[in-house]
């Protein structure tokens, strides 16, 4: 194995890792939004249950409920953020880890192709030698 396909592979093994774990942050951030879509939802059926109901202190009792609401929607709000920003800066770390795959496959290629063109140059070094011994032992 060369050296070219030793950093390929051991880029591509980062740039797998990189996706794997962004995946596992994007499982994170769904379920945090869904947990915030979750909690909107409960406070609209806890405020239509307490404009139904014929008791007085349910009204107090949303009262409280809304300011606990609140306080467990700001730490749902705050939760999402940080795994937005966790996943921004996976997703930074990916492409990084990607563009530098890309950069060592390009290497790689120009090296390839480098050898191609000094192995084309020896050939036909070699052949003209051969011909101008043939032309010379004329």
């Amino acid at each position: 194995m060369s050296w070219s396909e030793s950093l390929i592979r051991i880029a591509g093994y980062e740039v797998e890792v990189l996706q794997k774990r962004l995946a596992g942050v994007v499982d994170r951030r769904i379920a945090a939004e869904a947990a915030v879509a979750r909690l909107d939802l409960e406070a609209t059926v806890e405020a239509a249950a307490a404009e139904a109901a014929a008791d007085p202190f349910a009204h107090l009792a949303h009262a409280s409920y809304a300011k606990a609401w609140r306080a467990r929607r700001e730490q749902a709000d705050a939760a999402a953020a940080r795994v937005r920003e966790e996943e921004a800066g996976a997703r930074d770390a990916l492409n990084a880890a990607f563009e530098q795959l890309k950069k060592f496959e390009h290497v790689a290629e120009r090296a390839r192709l480098a050898e191609l063109a000094a192995a084309g140059r020896r050939e036909t070094a070699a052949l003209d030698e051969i011909a101008l011994r043939r032309a010379a032992a004329r």
